[in-house]
């Protein structure tokens, strides 16, 4: 597909690398020329310098022919008025990024009125996926398929578990859950096991499960499941507003630590239930005296990765509490994931992974078996999908055991009307079904596409 990226920032840089990679024809476009040289010097991707609101400069990028634009610009009006001119001109998708407040509560009405096909808000998009491990503490990573019906939930292994040495087979028919285990991270290797696959005590595993089931998983090898009752957070940006407003619904006691006197009036009167602390986040003194060492969680969301770090490992030492880190820069991500930080969280690869989901489920608008869900996981070194079965085809009303799968992939679970399955040999894909693959192959677009050919 043609698509149009306007603006280079940190989200349109990791868009354009990711879409690049599946082979889409791109053209970003940018005020700053620098920028662009520097994303045409990484990735192959033409550069243009301008306003992408132009019709002239929207025009030289190809808009008449473009599938779809993409506005991603540091401005929430420019990025709407870049859609809107981009409609009138041409028939193409058109997504935009809009992060105010107010925008967000009424981003329904603005889609439908303005005729934009997604509105995308990064800091809520990241604030949700911090609830719901606020709502599961004891996972490192959470994320749903199927309507929420089923849960990928990662978690590390731990000796109180009593799993260390274990193949996968002999933990699942141990504890007899109808669970799968899609992902196991060791150190730096990744792995997409097999049932032989023997599990050690610091492993970072990856489960397929239904609700239901993972309960129960969790709650046999003893790992606590229930919310947090209270929640102290560093940091009263936007993203900081829309956790502790989620968090407020669930009668959660969330307290804010915000060094700007302006704002910090400004979240009282938002947050008329939230308990906002004027003074600097940094300050140990200051964490000890507020009862870090009795909270139930802790999220540092300042706008450094370096403060947000360091603070964590801080709380690591002093507390208990459920860690939560917001990381912007994943260059160092490696290094991060080595830091033991708890659940990090990187909002520009939240929004690049809704804004690629929406894209690959446009690319297959004629297929019959869509991307209705992708997650990255494992690290960003495996993907999650969810396709939708609109219509038969080579691998429906087949064993799954006399599919000629590709390797490193995984079928995880099928939905059939609601009734989850961990899938087995004799199991079969029938239409109406969504069926979750887990892989380590970058780009699959239809169902179709996990047979060797």
């Amino acid at each position: 597909m043609k698509i149009i990226i306007v603006g280079c920032g940190k989200i349109g840089c990791t868009l354009a690398a990711q879409l690049s990679y599946e082979q889409h024809d791109l053209v970003v476009v940018d005020t700053n020329p620098l920028k662009i040289q520097q994303l045409s010097e990484t990735i192959d991707v033409m550069g243009l310098a301008g306003n992408g609101s132009s019709v002239n400069v929207l025009s030289e990028a190809g808009i008449e022919e473009a599938d779809m634009l993409i506005a991603v610009t540091g401005s929430d009006e420019l990025n709407l008025l870049c859609c809107v001119i981009a409609k009138k001109v041409s028939k193409c998708h058109t997504i935009a990024r809009v992060r105010n407040p107010i925008y967000n509560k009424e981003r329904n009405f603005i889609r439908k009125s303005l005729g934009i096909s997604m509105i995308i808000n990064p800091e809520y998009s990241a604030a949700m996926e911090m609830f719901r491990l606020l709502r599961f503490p004891s996972a490192i990573k959470l994320d749903t398929f199927a309507k929420g019906r089923v849960e990928l939930l990662k978690f590390k292994l731990l000796p109180e578990f009593r799993l260390d040495g274990l193949s996968i087979m002999q933990m699942v028919d141990k504890l007899r859950c109808n669970i799968l285990v899609c992902g196991v991270e060791r150190g730096n290797e990744v792995f997409i096991p097999s049932g032989n696959f023997v599990l050690q005590n610091g492993d970072r595993i990856s489960i397929v499960a239904s609700v239901k089931n993972s309960a129960a998983f969790f709650k046999k090898i003893g790992v606590h499941t229930q919310q947090v009752k209270n929640a102290l957070i560093v940091g009263g940006g936007t993203l900081g507003y829309y956790l502790a407003t989620l968090l407020s619904e669930l009668k959660v006691d969330v307290r804010i630590v915000e060094s700007k006197i302006a704002r910090c009036e400004e979240l009282s009167q938002l947050l008329p239930e939230t308990t906002i602390i004027c003074g600097d986040g940094t300050d140990k003194k200051l964490l000890l005296e507020e009862g870090l060492a009795q909270t139930e969680a802790f999220v540092t969301l300042t706008n450094m990765d370096e403060e947000n770090i360091l603070l964590s490992l801080f709380a690591k030492k002093n507390s208990n509490a459920k860690l939560i880190t917001k990381v912007t820069r994943i260059a160092f991500d490696d290094i991060v994931e080595e830091l033991d930080l708890g659940s990090v969280i990187y909002p520009k690869n939240i929004t690049a992974d809704y804004i690629l989901r929406y894209v690959r489920a446009m690319e297959n608008s004629i297929s019959s078996n869509n991307v209705e869900t992708l997650y990255h996981i494992l690290d960003g070194h495996a993907e999650a999908l969810e396709f939708a079965v609109k219509e038969s085809s080579s691998i429906t009303d087949v064993p799954l055991s006399q599919l000629n799968l590709k390797d490193n992939l995984l079928i995880a679970c099928i939905n059939h009307n609601g009734n989850i399955l961990i899938p087995k040999g004799q199991d079969k894909i029938q239409v109406g079904d969504t069926v979750i693959v887990v892989t380590t192959i970058e780009g699959l677009n239809d169902l179709k596409d996990i047979l060797k050919k």
